[in-house]
């Protein structure tokens, strides 16, 4: 006897063929995306942690970000402040120079130059702002760009329009380090001596034009020392500004291992098994393949197929 088709069969059967139709879709899901789910919820008491390594994450390529910024501006006052202390070197060496000659015809040029590389070094902008300006951004922190205008100015400070205020960067939730420098703090010294020269090359000693006299040479001696002291100064401005660049690098290090490493836990987290995945595909194809079959074989065995056709009554 033909076992006859129920609703309960049917319902069943559907049930089945809906099942298979999820997990064939969340094993495609997973294949195509390489990931375990697509949403929170399908990550069940692991989507807790997976949004806390997330958000650590986003909170350590931010602080990653901003250190590669600090260190592009560090790498540009490296630059800049080299210059400074060049032109400090270049003084020394043309008053040395001057000396063993005894002429003093192109000292002062000499100077002059030196003087603009400091000045061209100190006016220096990273992104459209001033590097040495402090908060004063906008505003060229050296107004005298030549020695003759650095002389005449009632005192040195009067050339800076830097204020106080010294920039500092946050490299990491506990690190926060001083990167700046100023005008007036980093050149005082070397424009002061500067100053002086070119003082007394207007003065009644001056001007070194030819044959050293024998005061003029006393005087550019003893200005070497000075300015000795002076490089000195500049080489550990020079210095400090390296350290600020190594202690950003141990940080930007730092940050790459973190991030490596919460991308490999996301990815743990996250990352689908393909295998499980394409073995979880195939089967939920078959289980398709099956309920398919159920359903042709219940309709088949559908009450009415059993029914006999009566005849017409006459």
């Amino acid at each position: 006897m033909d076992r006859i088709s129920t609703a309960s069969a049917y319902s069943t059967a559907l049930g089945n063929l809906m099942q298979a139709e999820l997990a064939q879709t969340n094993a495609g899901q997973q294949l195509s995306t390489s990931e375990a789910a697509n949403n929170l919820g399908g990550y069940g008491a692991g989507a807790e942690a997976l949004t806390a390594m997330q958000a650590t994450q986003t909170q350590v390529t931010g602080y990653l970000n901003n250190s590669q910024v600090v260190s592009a501006k560090l790498d540009m006052q490296n630059s800049a402040l080299t210059e400074v202390s060049g032109a400090a070197t270049s003084a020394v060496q043309a008053i040395t120079q001057t000396l063993a000659a005894g002429n003093g015809t192109t000292l002062m040029q000499q100077l002059q130059d030196a003087y603009g590389s400091a000045v061209n070094g100190l006016n220096s902008t990273y992104n459209g702002e001033y590097l040495f300006a402090g908060g004063q951004v906008n505003t060229q922190p050296v107004s005298a760009t030549s020695l003759s205008q650095l002389a005449s100015a009632p005192s040195v400070q009067s050339v800076f329009n830097n204020d106080q205020r010294i920039a500092t960067a946050q490299l990491n939730q506990n690190t926060t380090i001083s990167t700046g420098f100023l005008a007036s703090q980093v050149a005082t010294p070397l424009f002061t001596a500067l100053q002086a020269i070119a003082a007394y090359n207007q003065g009644p000693n001056g001007p070194f034009s030819g044959t050293l006299t024998q005061a003029q040479s006393q005087f550019l001696t003893q200005q070497i020392a000075g300015l000795n002291t002076v490089q000195t100064g500049l080489n550990n401005v020079v210095a400090q500004n390296g350290q600020a660049q190594g202690e950003v690098t141990n940080v930007q290090n730092s940050l790459s291992s973190q991030q490596t490493m919460l991308q490999q836990l996301i990815g743990n987290t996250t990352g689908a098994n393909l295998a499980q995945a394409s073995a979880n595909l195939q089967q939920a194809q078959l289980s398709i393949q099956a309920a398919g079959q159920v359903f042709q074989a219940l309709n088949n065995s559908s009450l009415i197929n059993s029914l006999t056709v009566l005849p017409a009554l006459p």
